[in-house]
């Protein structure tokens, strides 16, 4: 009988190992994510180029999120980094290597790392090398590029740091309601359309679990952060922001980890837009509400395949990278109409000038223009002068700005980087530019045609490591609406793409390595940034007020949702990012062993809190900032205040002292209706 209980056990260890043996932990894995929430006022936002879209405050703080995964048998790792941020920079990359290096030798380059942006367009500006990108900025902002390139290098830094063993889980679904194809036309243009819905509506999500507890997702879905119109000027991560900031907190509630790191990363995005109505709006007229539908859209289908999630990734981790010249390449006739093309020095045409149904240009220019304009014409020979030879290439692109030309340097970047990512038989297809939903699906053919034995997962992990305008199918391109015109290298620069990651990918199958004695490299333009806007001169409150008095204060006592608001006059934001800290605090007063103290129960990071600067007289330096607290509905009952920390330049010496300033208590009780409802 004994000998029976025994043989039952150990059949019974046996089952349990093999029935589990999917989630073994075979990989080793880290995850962190730190603040590079940058300037809060008078920088301008980059993704609308609005010269008047200002930054004046924050509704959420920014964040780089990283996640390190590392092959346990070769030690091959991959550094998978998702930003709230417009775009990554080509110097932004440059600058987080050099720091990793300094760190640690060659465990990371630009060959295993894979940057990429939410693209949101609330975001302070100005972090770039290229001209392009740093006009509407006024130039290069050295805090703000500083202050990413350290919050990418340290999520890194401590993701690695924290390299434990664990596994990765993978999901997939169909989410609905959240991206609507906002260039129709052009998308029909392609000879295929038919065969293909015009949005891209799979959600592709990771699941982290180390040492068998659950530590981050990584959900990759194609909508533009554009919720946010271009009227907005506080600083917002915008539906994808907003829909990790949920994940986060969902988290938090249910099993207290505030180190669990949820990022909700960009794909085939260029003409998926979150405004449904396609006027810039939807599905209301508040960008606000709209950024809260679309983000807990997002957020509730991750949440969903996060918890169904059952496909182990197995395999080794492994990278393919290289530059490539998009400027002059040579591209073969199986990756065309089945003649040799070629790609042309980067230029922007007409419908570029636009803008999209997201956000209309400030000029008279309409998509799907096809002939040049006398006016703009002169224009533009006097800033590029586009050669005859530039103009059949860039055909039947009417050229606006031919950046290419402009010297010592071009305007944008022409040698980039292309990168192919594999964790098990998941593929990342990493890119620096905005892929429409049908350029996207021919990519992911192109790889899968070529390394089919190893991928049953592709993802398009666009906006990645550099960027370079928006890449459309040849037929999209030759409508010449807002993406085509954007596509900096001619009609076909998704050929020339696709040529690449075909490379990529036989070098993955073959197990061989890919060759860089003749590849072109980036240039590091460093040494050769301008800034054309003043810094902070001094700070100084009106005569015998002092910085952190109050300007008005709070009520005695509110219901659960409505509104708090006190104001103070304050020091300029530049003086003090406040990284990782926060400008206000909401505070409930607690009783803690026999002893009261004030616990802060929100920051500016959270969806219920705003901070507002505003310049009030600019000769005598005085400003003031606004915060206000929605009361969520379900607020405990209490005693609150809300604290302002700051930092100011004294005039005279421009000594930067730190100061805080204190609205009065007030009381929180139950909304009426809430309780008639109970």
């Amino acid at each position: 009988m004994k000998l029976l209980i025994q043989i039952c056990i150990a059949l019974s260890v046996i089952f349990i190992s093999i029935s589990s043996w999917g989630y073994a932990n075979n990989y080793l894995i880290g995850q962190a994510k730190r603040d590079i929430t940058g300037p809060a006022a008078e920088v301008v936002m980059l993704g609308y180029a609005k010269a008047d879209q200002v930054a004046a405050g924050i509704h959420q703080r920014l964040w780089a999120r990283a996640f390190v995964v590392t092959d346990r048998f070769d030690q091959q790792r991959v550094a998978l980094v998702t930003i709230d941020a417009g775009m990554v920079f080509q110097g932004i990359t440059q600058a987080v290597v050099r720091q990793l290096r300094q760190k640690l030798g060659n465990r990371y380059s630009d060959r295993n790392l894979l940057i990429t942006a939410t693209h949101t367009h609330s975001g302070p500006g100005g972090f770039s090398h290229y001209a392009l990108y740093n006009i509407s900025s006024k130039g290069f902002i050295k805090e703000n590029f500083q202050v990413v390139v350290d919050g990418i290098t340290d999520a890194i830094l401590a993701a690695d740091q924290q390299l434990k063993p664990g596994y990765i889980l993978l999901n997939k679904g169909k989410l609905t309601g959240a991206n609507k194809n906002r260039s129709l036309e052009a998308y029909l243009n392609n000879h295929d359309a038919e065969y293909f819905p015009a949005e891209d509506q799979q959600m592709t999500i990771l699941k982290f679990i180390r040492q068998g507890k659950p530590i981050g997702l990584l959900s990759w879905f194609p909508t533009h952060a554009v919720s946010m119109s271009n009227a907005n000027r506080l600083i917002s991560g915008d539906n994808k922001g907003y829909a990790a900031y949920l994940f986060e907190q969902r988290i938090q509630q249910q099993v207290g980890d505030v180190d669990f790191v949820a990022a909700f990363a960009q794909s085939n995005a260029a003409d998926m837009s979150p405004n449904l109505a396609l006027d810039g709006t939807g599905p209301t007229k508040d960008a606000f509400a709209n950024t809260r539908i679309i983000g807990e859209r997002q957020f509730n289908k991750a949440w969903s395949l996060y918890k169904t999630a059952a496909i182990q990734l197995t395999g080794p981790v492994e990278f393919r990278h290289r530059y490539v010249n998009m400027a002059n390449q040579q591209v073969l006739p199986e990756f065309t109409d089945g003649k040799q093309r070629e790609t042309c020095t980067a230029a922007l045409g007409y419908a570029f000038a636009a803008g999209t149904e997201d956000g209309r240009g400030p000029f008279s220019f309409k998509e799907g223009a096809l002939k040049e304009n006398p006016f703009w014409k002169a224009i533009t020979w006097m800033l590029t002068q586009p050669s005859a030879a530039l103009k059949r290439c860039q055909a039947p692109k009417p050229i606006l700005l031919a950046q290419g030309n402009f010297k010592p340097f071009p305007w944008s970047p022409e040698v980039l980087p292309v990168s192919l990512l594999r964790i098990g038989q998941l593929g990342l297809l990493g890119l620096p530019a905005e892929v429409t939903v049908m350029a996207g699906r021919r990519l992911k053919t192109t790889v899968s045609v070529q390394a089919q034995s190893l991928f049953s997962h592709l993802v398009v992990a666009g906006y990645a490591n550099a960027y370079a305008g928006y890449l459309t199918t040849q037929e999209e391109y030759n409508k010449q609406h807002y993406e085509g015109g954007s596509t900096h290298f001619g009609p076909w620069t998704l050929a020339a793409y696709r040529q690449a990651f075909a490379g990529l990918a036989q070098s993955l199958v073959e197990g061989s390595d890919i060759t860089h004695e003749n590849e072109p490299l980036p240039r590091d333009l460093a040494a050769h940034q301008l800034n054309f806007q003043t810094g902070v001169v001094y700070d100084q409150p009106p005569l015998f007020k002092h910085i952190g008095d109050r300007v008005t204060d709070v009520k005695t006592q509110y219901q659960s949702g409505e509104t708090v608001e006190v104001s103070f006059w304050a020091g300029h934001p530049k003086n003090n990012l406040k990284t990782g800290s926060s400008y206000l605090f909401v505070e409930q007063l607690v009783q803690v062993n026999d002893k009261q103290i004030w616990q802060p129960v929100f920051t500016d990071n959270d969806w219920s809190t705003r901070y507002h600067w505003q310049r009030k007289d600019p000769l005598w330096g005085t400003s003031v900032v606004t915060i206000s607290w929605q009361i969520p509905i379900d607020q405990q009952p209490g005693r609150y205040r809300i604290r302002h920390e700051g930092t100011y330049k004294k005039n005279w010496t421009y000594q930067l002292l730190d100061y805080q300033g204190t609205s009065s208590e007030f009381a929180v009780v139950a909304n009426k209706l809430t309780r008639k409802v109970k």
